[in-house]
């Protein structure tokens, strides 16, 4: 029987006399970006990586953008030469302008193909597009109004089963990032796919939310063995990919397998679940409304070479989770703004009177009630940009080009640059979040938690940046064809939940001191602490 580990070893061996003979090669020769500015790199096998993707590297994300501006470049593995881009007309020729050149990388790809399939994180070119448009009526507006009362119900019942009921008798410190996590995922499951996935009460958690909750962490601790996957791709069918991730000796590693396991199994659940009412014509959950059913319909309805395969609609059913269902991302946005209520009580005030007032009025508001809740809205919008969830995206330029800029760099040597030669094969970033945060633009307040800058007309300077992004002149839900297509929906569980929460309910800082992690996602937990978590006080108002 052969031994899983030497088999491992042996590859490892392989792998890393491949990766220093490649290394020895790049030290000889010249690259384009070599002129460029950027921090010294104090590995020649792992670059900056170690300072760049780390959970407490805020100091360093602070020295490039004080020090560098707006493209910057630094090591990644092997000491590879890559540029961190926040210049927004940069950001528009990536996104927008070239965007078919400035791709997600092979190993985001291939990584993606094998945890999710080929859903919209899994494909490029024409099959995305095809995905993309069999999906966009399902994020219409039209559509959002329609599943606003699945919205309140699912929310309606997390703050009278789970948080009411533990604050009764006097405040307590409850674990709020715990419930946004659960809501998020059932006010997915429920208006996205037409599946309840919990009951919000004190029973455990789903299977699925807490497997697609450990996925991410493990997912960041495993960027070097991602690289690897490509390779792997390339040489068989995914079964393979499969059994090169049960060989790694990594605790890790098989988190993220049995987690691919349990939701690939629960995502054809719900789809055959789901074809097989529709064809009955029985009653579902979320009345027939949800995102997978009205993808199945519009599937079905299609011209033939529109259609997506059997195997794509289930990868949407896991896309849909993962993204809309901000299961991380938005349960992340709202542990920030909850946390940034509680240490700012006036502006919690305000929102609540805010609220209260609408509600005195209108009873239960609608999708275009909930738009015009000004000071919500302000308050999101100012999370969104200083604290984005996800603070940067990887790309790839896929063929030799140029990177036109809207101010000039000045090179090493002293030379100015107005545009960057960009060899294919260039690793580029998205500084997500030193474009939100650009002083030259957002003003010398860029740093700050201000809402009231959204409650004016965006200044002369953030209007005239140009920035390519689907949401409010930033870059937090990217931009372009591969911008978040559910962005809308996001906001409107945020709001919604916001609202039934700040109206019954005040929130303060507990006696523990909380860090934000940075990741794939960015996560709270308690100093010195790994669980990802938020203790807040929780009280009646």
């Amino acid at each position: 029987m052969v031994n899983a580990e030497l088999t491992f070893q042996n590859l490892a061996i392989c792998s890393a006399l491949l990766a220093l003979s490649w290394l020895l090669l790049k030290l000889f020769v010249k690259h384009p970006f070599d002129n460029l500015p950027g921090p010294p790199s104090p590995s020649i096998f792992f670059g900056n990586t170690k300072q760049l993707r780390t959970p407490q590297g805020w100091a360093f994300y602070q020295t490039l953008a004080k020090s560098y501006g707006n493209v910057v470049k630094c090591r990644g593995y092997g000491n590879e030469a890559q540029l961190w881009v926040s210049d927004p007309k940069a950001l528009h020729h990536m996104v927008v302008k070239e965007q078919d050149i400035y791709e997600e990388t092979n190993a985001f790809i291939h990584s993606n193909k094998l945890i999710w399939g080929e859903g919209l994180f899994g494909t490029l070119g024409e099959r995305q597009r095809k995905q993309r448009k069999i999906l966009n009526p399902a994020f219409s507006p039209r559509h959002l109004q329609e599943i606003v009362p699945i919205f309140r119900n699912v929310s309606h019942k997390v703050l009278r089963d789970a948080i009411l009921s533990k604050v009764e008798a006097g405040p307590q410190e409850i674990d709020m990032l715990h419930w946004f996590g659960r809501t998020a995922l059932e006010l997915v499951g429920q208006s996205g796919l037409g599946y309840s996935f919990d009951n919000l009460d004190d029973g455990p958690p789903h299977p699925y939310s807490l497997s697609v909750k450990s996925l991410f962490p493990a997912l960041f601790c495993l960027q070097f063995l991602l690289l690897l996957i490509p390779y792997v791709a390339d040489l068989g069918p995914p079964s393979l990919c499969r059994a090169f991730v049960k060989l790694v000796p990594s605790a890790d590693a098989q988190s993220v397998r049995n987690a691919i396991d349990l939701t690939d199994k629960t995502s054809q659940e719900i789809v055959h679940s789901k074809q097989t009412s529709i064809l009955a014509g029985t009653e579902q959950v979320g009345g027939g409304k949800d995102i997978i059913s009205i993808l199945l319909k519009a599937n079905t309805s299609a011209a033939e070479e529109d259609r997506l395969t059997e195997a794509e609609v289930i990868a949407q059913v896991t896309r849909v989770t993962l993204v809309f269902a901000a299961t991380d991302s938005t349960s992340s946005a709202l542990s920030r703004i909850f946390y940034l209520l509680a240490q700012h009580p006036e502006a919690q005030r305000r929102l609540r009177d805010e609220i209260r007032a609408a509600r005195g009025q209108d009873g239960d508001l609608d999708y275009t009630q909930f738009d015009g809740l000004q000071y919500l809205d302000a308050v999101i919008r100012e999370t969104m940009r200083l604290y984005a969830p996800a603070p940067f995206m990887d790309r790839v330029a896929r063929k030799d080009t140029v990177l036109p800029l809207s101010q000039p760099i000045t090179g090493l040597d002293g030379a100015e640059f107005h545009e960057i030669t960009i060899p294919k094969g260039s690793k580029l970033v998205i500084a997500i979040m030193r474009a939100n945060r650009d002083p030259s633009i957002w003003g010398d307040d860029a740093e700050e938690w201000r809402p009231e800058r959204w409650l004016a007309s965006p200044p002369e300077k953030v209007a005239n940046a140009h920035f390519p992004g689907v949401y409010s002149n930033m870059m937090t839900f990217g931009g372009g064809g591969r911008g978040c297509i559910g962005f809308k929906f996001s906001q409107l569980e945020m709001k919604v939940l916001m609202c039934d929460l700040l109206e019954s309910l005040a929130f303060s800082l507990s006696d523990k001191d909380i860090m934000w992690n940075l990741g794939t996602l960015i996560t709270p937990s308690v100093k010195s602490g790994v669980k990802p978590q938020l203790p807040l006080i929780v009280s009646k108002v």
